[in-house]
């Protein structure tokens, strides 16, 4: 018997040395710098990372820690964003501007520092303080650790497609003019594919993404939504693709000719290369517009896919075959790829569903109007969730008053239901009650115990404009357990609850007119903001922030700050 124990020591310190030897440091410079670039026949002055658009892949496995040096070389203050990553105890690295931390001013430097655990797929990174995101975003692509491998055939090649916005003209003053005007920004000029718009926009021909790939090889597309305020449908002709994860959660294969994907969320594919030696096919991207009255940028990016014979030089086709896209409006076939998503049971890092629940929340999301004295710039358009409008502080972070028990900060005070029910789908509930329109200003947070369990329903309204927001939770994934269309009611929809298998997201495009009813544990101590990933929906309001407390040991409670957290 005391060999068996022996045994069995020395088998746990053999794996744990192994563990800790598969892990890597991961070491970045990130210099955030202008750059005069030409796009659409005009040369514009953009903020990228190292020079390039987008700015570099990430690359890691899990277990892994980062170090990403942040020099800030550009004239704006910055800061980044690690969009999807947990910071279990390392939510000082998480990155939005004046929640966790103040920004990096220009001519200074920080050092993002956080672990990859538990996770595997395709994230990304992006500008977190103004409209910098448009052109300051990469790839975040995290691989299973050292002898583990994906639940899904191993592609001949990894492809990352990140689709962003691109405009001809300076972004931090277009969104400066829509917080002072209260009216929306000039839609974008252009969508891009890794940067490049393609040849349906003007002087760019020679600008489009271009791959090749090989008769009878697999290839996991790794695709991103960077775009600023845009859903977007996707597809390539001739070819379907198989769904095998979203937002770095394994799924359940999923065979579609269609992706729908909002801003803040990935989705990896595979595709299979079916097709005839020499050929090439479109693959290309446009509009999902949720809300058919409200002005949006009709137009299509497109990259090709060129059939080539590997190291031979076959050919490519004079003729390229475009698919056939949604409608801008298909809303049906969006719910159908938004719902039709379930997780991969069993699969690496699989959480099940908790069955306890610990806090209820109904939170309506949405646009209305900011009550104000200015006849010259009112009303302006705000937005608020359960009527309170989010105004970030100015003087210190929500985190580190958090942590330094600072007052008047922020207020925990948001509530759990919208403080007046109404008819929240009706468009024309405005007639007879505009109050509604107007909701207050406040830093208002929801105090979460270590651990709680929280249902929380995000329900769409229509006080300005029945639309779809994808809404992202920093420092955790929610389970989707049901949406629909309409107003929530837990009467009838309960009874729709998928607890075996739902998807896990951290960023949910809630439906038009509807509503989702997602779920998580509050197992992350700190200050984690939800808000809609339509860029300009948080400066106008559309945000919060759960205050997650400290659990009862040392594992379980917020660490201090590190001694090089940019100061306000």
């Amino acid at each position: 018997m005391e060999g068996v124990r022996v045994s069995l020591a020395w088998a746990l310190l053999l794996f744990a040395v192994s563990s800790i030897a598969s892990a890597a440091i991961v070491e970045h410079t990130f210099n955030v710098q202008n750059l005069t670039m030409s796009r659409l026949c005009k040369r514009q002055v953009i903020t990228v990372v190292n020079g390039s658009l987008p700015g570099p892949t990430v690359r890691a496995k899990e277990g892994d820690s980062l170090v990403i040096h942040v020099i800030n070389s550009s004239p704006h203050n910055i800061t980044i964003h690690w969009h999807g990553i947990f910071h279990k105890l390392t939510v000082w690295a998480d990155g939005p501007s004046m929640i966790t931390q103040c920004p990096i001013q220009p001519g200074h430097r920080y050092a993002y520092r956080f672990n990859i655990t538990g996770q595997e797929g395709t994230l990304w990174w992006h500008a977190h303080s103004s409209f910098l995101r448009a052109t300051v975003y990469g790839a975040l692509i995290i691989r299973p650790k050292s002898g583990h491998s994906y639940p899904f055939p191993k592609p001949h090649k990894e492809v990352p497609i990140i689709f962003g916005e691109w405009w001809n003209t300076d972004v931090v003053a277009l969104e400066e003019a829509a917080i002072a005007t209260g009216v929306p920004p000039n839609n974008s000029d252009a969508y891009t594919i890794n940067g490049l718009p393609g040849n349906l926009y003007p002087c760019s021909k020679d600008r489009m993404f271009n791959l090749d790939v090989v008769k009878g090889k697999l290839y996991l597309l790794r695709i991103i939504n960077a775009a600023m305020n845009i859903q977007l449908f996707f597809k390539i002709a001739n070819h379907k693709m198989t769904v095998v994860a979203a937002d770095a959660v394994y799924t359940k294969p999923y065979l579609t000719d269609v992706i729908a994907i909002a801003p803040g969320q990935t989705v990896d594919a595979l595709l299979y290369a079916d097709q005839s030696m020499g050929s090439s096919y479109y693959m290309a991207a446009h509009p999902y517009a949720s809300a058919p009255g409200v002005p949006f940028p009709n137009t299509t990016t497109r990259g090709v896919i060129h059939y080539t014979g590997g190291a031979s030089k076959t050919r490519r086709a004079k003729r390229v075959l475009m698919p056939k896209l949604p409608s801008f409006f298909d809303t049906p076939t969006a719910f159908r790829f938004y719902s039709n998503l379930t997780s991969l049971v069993g699969g690496p890092h699989w959480v099940p569903v908790p069955r306890h629940v610990d806090e209820e929340m109904l939170v309506t999301i949405g646009l209305g109007l900011e009550a104000c004295a200015d006849n010259k710039t009112c009303p302006k358009f705000s937005a608020s969730m359960n009527n309170h409008s989010f105004v970030l502080p100015k003087k210190l972070s929500i985190l580190e008053a958090v942590f330094n028990g600072v007052q008047g900060i922020f207020t925990p005070d948001f509530p759990n239901q919208p403080p007046v029910k109404f008819n929240y789908t009706d468009p024309n509930i405005t007639q007879t009650n505009p109050g509604l329109l107007f909701a207050q200003k406040s830093t208002s947070a929801k105090v979460l115990k270590f651990n709680a369990t929280v249902d929380l329903v995000l329900q769409n309204h229509a006080l300005i404009a029945a639309e779809s927001h994808p809404m992202h939770l920093h420092g955790f994934n929610f389970h989707v357990l049901a949406q629909g269309f309409g107003n929530y009611d837990p009467t009838r929809d309960r009874s729709k609850y998928n607890l075996v298998n739902p998807q896990s997201r951290n960023t949910l495009a809630v439906p038009v007119g509807g509503w989702a009813v997602t779920r998580f544990r509050a197992n992350n101590p700190g200050a984690w903001i939800m808000h809609c990933h339509i860029d300009v929906h948080l400066p106008f309001g559309l945000g919060m922030v759960f205050v997650v407390e400290n659990g009862p040991t040392k594992s379980t409670s917020l660490p201090p700050p590190p001694p090089d957290l940019p100061r306000c």
